[in-house]
């Protein structure tokens, strides 16, 4: 008999697993592993944060259950950030769900407003849960191509025709994992342009807007004049305020589309713990010196990393936001290939570009999730390989 579901079997291959055990099975050995592979901040959330939640743990009225949507004094707090920082109008009881995290979100949103056998448009290379998503919906992807060349900015024009027709709906990322790669507002108000002439949704998945460096601020898809008509944002307070484990987030935009992720929900989960939401609430509404004294540390990681790669010969765009870096791999190595020399020779773990689909080829992804002297030891490490030897791929 079978128990498991053909969407369930049919995952694409988890990557990163392999990576993992062969991680415990090195470190078992005695090696000393730097596991530049994962996507999560190494600093701590906010101390004011933290004092925030335990506060609110101590009421008892804030362990029953939150409403569906979200409690309101977190949808307002999602709405007064977007006025501050973006000037948009938001009505927070129409406007604004809380999330379980933006990935969850990302997940039941796709059930919530595609059918089976409906397509939709998704950044390769680009965040792989927006095609396991689509999967476990029962859409169909469709590969939206980026490429360096281009600065990673959606090649609408290279999408057949019959492809653009049937989609529903269209996934975009930025500042971008795993490219990090950042635009300006042009490229929203051409994205908004092409979903509304081709009737689908467009679903802008922002979650390191906080996340950017050198001056550069990232713009929301909701500044597009009209773009709540065809558009919904996706944030989380993951990134910008190092809260990843705690599991909340928020998306904001079409009124339709934000209560059909409601009415999904509300038969899923009840939304999140109250005195996190609150949490998160407080950190909304901050002077933001957390995210601006975070983003200081990254960037003076990422000039670090980024000199030494260039210094060693992987050519890498010095990225203005997220927390990573995006390196072109030596010459006759695949993406796993050399990922695979540098966990089993140096120790250290990096993400095959392959990984965010097929257009990742040819690419590793760094995270930035380590301290200055982890990363010194990083470098010490691959400088000392013979990257011309060509032994895994």
């Amino acid at each position: 008999m079978a128990f498991v579901s053909d969407k369930v079997k049919n995952l694409p291959p988890y990557l990163f697993s392999e990576f993992q055990r062969r991680k415990k099975k090195l470190e078992a050995e005695g090696m000393d592993v730097i596991d530049l592979g994962i996507g999560a901040p190494d600093l701590p959330a906010p101390q004011f944060v933290v004092e925030k939640l335990a506060d609110e743990a101590q009421i008892p009225e804030n362990h029953r259950y939150s409403t569906y949507s979200g409690c309101q004094e977190f949808r307002e707090a999602v709405a007064a950030f977007y006025k501050k920082q973006y000037n948009v109008d938001l009505d927070p009881d129409t406007e604004v769900l809380a999330v379980i995290g933006s990935k969850e979100g990302i997940a039941n949103l796709m059930h919530a407003v595609i059918d089976p056998g409906d397509t939709v448009l998704v950044p390769d290379p680009g965040y792989p849960v927006y095609r396991t998503a689509v999967h476990l919906a029962g859409g169909k992807n469709v590969s939206l191509p980026l490429d360096r060349t281009n600065g990673y900015v959606p090649l609408f024009e290279q999408v057949d025709l019959s492809s653009v027709q049937k989609a529903k709906a269209m996934f975009l990322n930025y500042p971008a994992n795993p490219t990090a790669a950042t635009v300006d507002f042009d490229t929203f108000l051409k994205a908004v342009t092409f979903a509304k002439k081709n009737n689908m949704l467009l679903v802008h998945d922002a979650a390191y807007d906080m996340v950017t460096f050198n001056g550069y601020q990232s713009p929301s898809v909701l500044q597009v004049p009209n773009a709540k008509e065809t558009a919904v944002e996706f944030g989380s307070l993951s990134k910008s305020f190092s809260m990843t484990g705690w599991r909340i987030g928020y998306m904001v935009g079409n009124k339709e589309v934000v209560q059909a992720l409601s009415a999904l929900k509300s038969n899923i989960d009840t939304s999140q713990f109250l005195p996190v939401q609150k949490a998160a609430a407080a950190a909304l509404k901050s002077d933001f010196k957390a995210p601006a004294a975070n983003n200081k540390i990254y960037q003076k990681r990422m000039e670090k990393l980024h000199d030494a790669l260039h210094e060693i010969g992987l050519r890498a765009n010095r990225p203005n936001g997220t927390i990573f870096i995006w390196a072109e791999i030596p010459d006759g190595y695949t993406s796993m290939g050399f990922s695979a020399k540098l966990l089993n020779e140096a120790g250290v773990i990096v993400t095959p570009g392959n990984a965010f689909g097929s257009l990742g080829e040819g690419y590793v992804r760094i995270s930035l999730s380590v301290g200055e002297d982890r990363l010194d030891e990083v470098i010490r490490r691959i400088k000392e390989l013979d990257l011309k030897e060509v032994t895994n791929g």
